[in-house]
């Protein structure tokens, strides 16, 4: 069974996050771990030893981000046995992280094309009719082809993009890929993607 995409629910974290919020959702969500010293008042100060997209970020403006988060339960923290705490992802944030990753997907151009292509083909049921509209819009802002209605072409590799759409939405049975080395409108597809 196919679940909604996230923003249906509407729990009370889906208020507009700021750029730096999703910043450090995505940040976490990625394995970094953000080290924290123990405060009752929940007051976070970041450790010196942390990665340089911390560092580009203002202190006190951080500050009130994870305390933000901290209150919409998006973040929770771990208690070390150094005194310490950690900052990890809550379920419901690692949902949120997860969809602001798959909102920024997108396929990376190869220093050399392999001279293939990749179709995708999805036929959802009408009864997961958003979900098939998410879908063509992923499809859409990766820069596919659009060559038919449900059937999107692109040069590079996407096989993980495509199973990364393909859990999220549950919808497995529904999308096929296929590579191929022919295909009839090859001419227009190298014009329309710049290959020689």
């Amino acid at each position: 069974m196919l679940t909604k995409p996230v923003k249906t629910k509407k729990p009370n974290s889906w208020v507009r996050r700021s750029d730096l919020q999703k910043k450090i959702l995505l940040l976490l969500y990625g394995g970094l771990a953000l080290g924290l010293t123990h405060n009752p008042k929940q007051y976070f100060r970041v450790a010196r030893e942390m990665n340089k997209e911390w560092q580009k970020i203002h202190r006190n403006s951080l500050n009130r981000a994870i305390r933000s988060l901290y209150e919409s339960k998006l973040v929770e923290t771990k208690d070390n046995h150094d005194g310490t705490l950690t900052l990890v992802l809550s379920k419901e944030g690692k949902r949120l992280a997860l969809t602001y990753d798959i909102q920024n997907m997108g396929i990376k151009t190869p220093a050399k094309w392999d001279s293939k292509w990749r179709i995708v083909m999805f036929d959802v049921p009408e009864r997961y009719k958003k979900t098939r509209e998410a879908l063509r819009m992923h499809f859409k802002n990766m820069e596919f082809y659009e060559f038919q209605k449900s059937v999107f072409v692109h040069p590079y590799p996407c096989a993980k993009e495509i199973e990364y759409l393909m859990e999220f939405y549950q919808a497995r049975k529904f999308i096929r890929l296929i590579v191929a080395t022919e295909i009839d409108n090859a001419l227009e597809l190298k014009r329309h993607f710049h290959l020689n």
